[in-house]
């Protein structure tokens, strides 16, 4: 099986052959990362008529390889999402290469989801798997490395710069927190406070931060320096340099949550951002509306995304059956 890409729809079929979409579903979802492929997967295979819409931004396209997924673990992103992609296909999802700009509540409680490319397409339920996008701290060389040598998540990164000299950018109090984190991976660690203030540092910061070996470093950073295309010092704005193979920090984090209030959800404020209050199946405020992966909150990794994805699925499948039958006594 291998995918068909043209300008408007992606998928995949038995006989390899293009199948264009039609203008209404029984579910709707945008999103074709771990999330929402995976809430797919699950409505495709409980035969219901579904459509991914796919603006092809994965939050995770700038790292080689993901880690930390039981049999994927080392796998790249773009494999992951192509596998995924072709697993949908097989159960009938379609899946549409746009982007999704608004959406409205129809008049019979469904959804349209208007698209860039000037089509409008409908669905009894709506899926929001948009996940979240990345702000990088304005420091000269992160953004180039990013996913590289300069990263967020020891999780995902720390078995594989495990011993190397790491520094931590701080940018708020929290970042002492990360440093702590990373001393599980290597003994060398420094924290460049940058934006932070060091009487921002509470007495158990200090604390444990002098218990962990990790070295607090005032001034703000200027910028990185690479030699060689691989992270070799961090640059203050003094002219120092210290010398550094790692840089871990916390990029601000931006939900990806237009279409859920324009449709009204509930949200929540949070240390990093605001998310919709949804239930334990991924239901928000707003019936029909559902929400999972990074679009539900900020730290969810793939094999969590992926988990969330499947549970609404399964939810959004047994709400249309019991729907459906509940229709049928009514008549």
């Amino acid at each position: 099986m291998r995918a068909t890409v043209s300008p408007e729809v992606v998928t995949v079929t038995e006989n390899h052959e293009t199948i264009e979409t039609a203008g209404t579903y029984e579910v709707i979802v945008v999103g074709g990362g771990a999330a929402g492929l995976s809430a797919a997967l699950v409505l495709g295979r409980a035969r219901r008529r579904t459509l991914v819409v796919d603006a092809g931004e994965p939050r995770n396209a700038p790292s080689a390889h993901m880690q930390g997924y039981l049999s994927r673990d080392g796998m790249s992103p773009a494999e992951f999402l192509a596998v995924g992609r072709a697993e949908i296909a097989r159960y009938g999802v379609r899946l549409v290469r746009d982007r999704a700009v608004d959406a409205v509540r129809d008049p019979d409680g469904g959804f349209g989801v208007v698209l860039a490319g000037g089509r409008t397409v409908h669905a009894r339920q709506l899926v929001v798997a948009t996940g979240l996008k990345d702000e990088l701290p304005p420091v000269a060389g992160v953004a180039e490395r990013f996913g590289r040598d300069v990263l967020h998540c020891p999780y995902c990164h720390g078995w594989e710069v495990r011993d190397r000299a790491f520094g931590v950018l701080a940018t708020t109090p929290m970042s002492v927190h990360q440093a702590l984190m990373v001393s599980q991976w290597s003994k060398d660690v420094t924290l460049f406070l940058h934006t932070v203030d060091r009487s921002e540092l509470s007495g158990d910061d200090v604390r444990r931060l002098t218990a962990a070996g990790v070295a607090v470093v005032p001034g703000e950073v200027a910028g990185l320096v690479v030699d060689d295309d691989r992270l070799t010092g961090v640059r203050l704005v003094d002219g120092t340099v210290h010398a550094r193979e790692v840089l871990f920090l916390a990029p601000r984090a931006v939900p990806r949550d237009g279409l859920l209030r324009r449709l009204g959800a509930e949200l929540r404020d949070t240390p990093f951002g605001a998310y919709p209050v949804i239930d334990e199946r991924g239901l928000t405020s707003v019936p029909g509306l559902w929400a999972a992966g990074n679009a539900s909150g900020f730290a969810e990794q793939v094999v969590n995304a992926a988990s969330r994805g499947y549970r609404a699925g399964a939810a959004i499948n047994g709400e249309l059956l019991f729907a459906d039958l509940d229709a049928a006594v009514r008549v």
